[in-house]
């Protein structure tokens, strides 16, 4: 999956230069895709120091509305959601955005952007009250609609194989941002004093295996037997630990670098699964593709599914090969 010209980027390169020298992997490439990566980098940022002002601000808790999820929004979710709004508009690059924090699609009014990004702009910040890691996640099309239109509900129905680009932003112990653009997986650190982000992992490939699952434990009565059989298997075969943040893109992150498998089954009160598939399981899908691990759904690979709606949900198995393997041949019977 590695570039040449990802070879020959020492670790340490900024992320500008190194978007710079990837778009030469690109026969099409104009810049946009590039300008489009700097811009999504450039809102992560600005996100990144309004988490770490957290303490210090009246930005925790409850905004005090639902958004289309039916899920409280809190006061992080609106800041961060106009956060990239603003970043993304100002950027010209995208004629269209789907926020988790909103019905509609935001017309940008660039009509002559050949993108759309569908995106969660802060996953998991109903834990920025006790200090635990969150994320954004994103997922990123060439627009089908005609240039010099308003983006269209088909631009984000695409499908998961037709992603130009897909990542997150890990905002912890230090803030990464992780994405691929079909070529490998590649990992960047902010590092504050020079507000730049700089290449620290190349060509990620999440190991075949691993002793990790993650999963919502309060469930677990809810769980089909299959579930609650595989879990067991992997304690007693394996040894495996129980490691669950309760934050997608650190639980998925952590198992990315360590292997481990991270599980969202049906439950009785989310029988198609609570993850959206638009703006998490795609997107975290391609990463683990292109990592070498697998995303299924407990039929088919999440990248496969036909979409039906743009805030659709989906049951998901995020993980290593092996343990998805493992988990489709004796459990799901697929």
């Amino acid at each position: 999956m590695t570039t040449e010209s990802t070879l020959a980027l020492p670790v340490g390169t900024t992320l500008d230069r190194f978007i710079m020298r990837q778009q030469e992997s690109f026969a099409y490439a104009k810049g946009e895709l590039s300008q489009l990566l700097r811009d999504i980098a450039l809102a992560s940022k600005i996100v990144g120091r309004e988490i770490n002002r957290a303490g210090l601000t009246d930005i925790t808790g409850a905004f005090g509305r639902d958004n289309i999820q039916g899920e409280s929004q809190q006061k992080l979710d609106v800041i961060a959601n106009i956060r990239f709004k603003r970043a993304l508009i100002n950027g010209g690059e995208v004629c269209g955005i789907l926020s988790e924090e909103e019905d509609d699609i935001i017309q940008t009014n660039n009509y002559n952007g050949k993108y759309v990004v569908a995106i969660d702009p802060l996953d998991g910040s109903s834990n920025i009250d006790v200090n635990v890691s969150i994320g954004t996640i994103f997922s990123i099309y060439r627009r089908v609609s005609p240039i010099g239109t308003p983006a269209t509900f088909e631009d984000f129905m695409q499908g998961g194989r037709r992603q130009a680009a897909a990542g997150y932003i890990l905002y912890g112990s230090s803030t990464v941002m992780v994405y691929t653009t079909g070529k490998g997986v590649n990992c960047f650190t902010y590092e504050n004093s020079l507000g730049e982000f700089f290449f620290s992992n190349a060509n990620i490939q999440m190991p075949v295996t691993g002793k990790i699952y993650s999963i919502n434990d309060a469930y677990y009565d809810e769980f089909a037997p299959s579930i609650k059989s595989f879990i067991a298997d992997m304690r007693v075969s394996s040894g495996a630990m129980a490691r669950y943040i309760g934050s997608l893109v650190g639980d998925f992150h952590r198992n990315l670098l360590k292997g481990g498998i991270y599980l969202y089954p049906p439950t009785q009160k989310a029988k198609e699964g609570k993850l959206r598939l638009l703006y998490e399981c795609y997107p975290l899908a391609l990463i683990l593709e292109q990592a070498g691990g697998r995303a299924i759904d407990g039929t088919q690979n999440i990248l496969d599914i036909v979409p039906t709606k743009v805030h659709q949900r989906c049951v998901a198995y995020l993980g290593s090969k092996n343990l998805i393997d493992d988990l489709e041949q004796r459990v799901l019977n697929v």
